[in-house]
């Protein structure tokens, strides 16, 4: 057996064992976080703003530290960008992670010392639980691909300043990094289709084993990779080929497409991870979820979704949460970052141990007519339309048409199939009948025609990719949106 995953797998066991028992732990866990980090940042500038001397308890703690976002952060974020120590987090940060938001522009999120074991740390036990639970290890011994953003950093008055994937490489540790490619000076390469050349040629020949990054980016390398090297599918070109790791996007759209040019299902691990905190990754093989990172420097709340934009939500600890009922995450973090309203939204799948799933982003819904349709539910409708007309969906986004020339509103679906429904009328009205079936209010209002039913507008091939192309956002960690209450994204894509 080779050296390195034979010498690693019992490791890989003891982190499986000890990630499932403190999971049993982790109500108790989030109180002791809580505390700690409390305790810790109590002199800071926030912490003396907040009154951080005078809780005792989650009920102060509600009291004291208002829910926010990053334009209620910023005030903060100035100060740490500016190089003040002490502003939310004891000193100053290791890094600044430089994210663009959809409302607050360029975002700086902190990453101290204390939060850098959350980020790599939660990486490494995602895939270790991996190999402790199925003892499939052969991945330690070849090659691995991390599509991500440029390693380079700026300077922001001395703190290191760059893209959450950027930062994560130059924490890997010695042992991985002689496995890991493409190289450092590829990986600069700041337009996207340059670089995706250049890592076609750097792993060609290697012995690639495992892959990770976001899968419409990952389809591209496929398809990059194939057409150089004339094969028909990845597992040709890398017949080791074992392990998939992904996150930041439902991977079902993708599947059928992505295992279509590999040439077979390869295993996988989702991960849950953000520039706020790594939140959660995929535990078991058969389990559905994603288990919540309760043991690693994360107090998480949580807000029933429908309370969001109240004034005085309801905030859940994590032993008060519910299966089945669509919150709003709150993070406080190793960072300080405190009851930061990340955007996303998700659902318990399991309370023992505690398992999640993405169901959205608070500001990627349409509610034009108060209907409020989420991911999820137009995620869950097209993969099951899809699958009964044969259709293979490359890419789609959905959008309201308030005012449209004749006849009702709708919502308009537009979609990059991959493979087209031999009957596009009869796909259409399916997808309808799904969507009443998923949603409540949506059936009322096509019930009521206020709405008329929805409308498929079929979009020609790599209109995604030359829209995200034309935006500046083509490759790395960008994504399209599922959902959006107006047209901006819709009005943009190229017909």
């Amino acid at each position: 057996m080779p050296l390195r995953s034979s010498l690693l797998r019992p490791y890989a066991s003891y982190v499986r064992r000890r990630l499932h028992r403190r999971a049993g732990l982790a109500v108790e866990l989030q109180e002791e976080i809580r505390r700690e980090l409390v305790r810790t940042a109590r002199d800071t500038a926030y912490g003396r703003d907040h009154d951080f001397g005078a809780i005792r308890s989650y009920a102060d703690y509600r009291e004291r530290v208002p829910i926010g976002d990053y334009e209620d952060f910023r005030p903060y974020a100035d100060r740490i960008k500016a190089g003040e120590a002490d502003v939310s987090w004891p000193g100053r940060p290791r890094y600044l992670a430089k994210t663009s938001g959809t409302t607050s522009g360029v975002k700086y999120i902190p990453i101290t010392r204390e939060s850098l074991p959350n980020h790599f740390g939660s990486a490494r036990n995602a895939l270790f639980n991996y190999v402790g639970e199925t003892g499939h290890a052969r991945w330690l011994d070849g090659k691995m691909i991390f599509l991500s953003g440029s390693p380079e950093m700026g300077d922001t008055h001395g703190i290191p300043t760059g893209r959450l994937s950027g930062i994560v490489n130059h924490v890997v540790p010695a042992w991985l990094r002689t496995n890991q490619l493409p190289s450092y000076a590829t990986n600069c390469i700041e337009d996207w289709e340059t670089k995706l050349d250049a890592i076609v040629e750097e792993t060609r020949t290697a012995d690639l084993r495992l892959i990770s990054g976001i899968p419409p980016w990952i389809q591209m390398y496929y398809e990059r990779l194939l057409a150089r090297t004339g094969k028909d599918t990845v597992r040709e070109v890398f017949p080791n080929f074992e392990m998939f790791v992904y996150g930041g996007v439902n991977f079902e759209p993708y599947r059928q497409s992505l295992e279509r040019l590999v040439g077979a299902r390869i295993p996988s691990v989702e991960t849950y991870p953000a520039s706020e905190g790594f939140i959660a990754f995929q535990d078991s093989q058969t389990a559905p979820g994603l288990l919540l990172n309760t043991g690693s420097g994360i107090f998480f709340e949580f807000v029933p979704a429908a309370e969001v934009f109240d004034p005085s939500p309801t905030r859940l600890s994590l032993g008060q949460v519910q299966t089945g009922v669509n919150y709003a995450i709150v993070l406080s973090t190793t960072a300080g970052l405190w009851a930061y309203n990340i955007g996303d939204t998700v659902e318990f799948t399991s309370l023992t141990p505690h398992r999640i799933r993405v169901t959205g982003r608070i500001k990627h819904f349409i509610s034009a007519f108060g209907e409020h349709v989420i991911g999820k539910e137009v995620e869950t409708a097209l993969r099951a339309v899809a699958a009964r007309h044969a259709a293979q969906v490359t890419e789609f986004t959905v959008a309201p048409q308030v005012s449209p020339p004749d006849g009702l509103p709708y919502h308009e679906w537009l979609v990059e199939f991959g493979t087209p429904p031999a009957d596009p009328v009869a796909f259409a009205a399916d997808l309808d009948r799904a969507m009443v079936g998923e949603n409540l209010y949506y059936r009322d209002l096509i019930d009521g025609r206020v709405l008329r039913p929805l409308v498929v507008t079929a979009l020609p091939a790599n209109a995604f990719r030359r829209y995200m192309k034309a935006q500046g956002k083509l490759g790395g960690q960008n994504k399209v949106p599922r959902l959006a209450n107006d047209r901006q994204i819709a009005d943009a894509l190229p017909r």
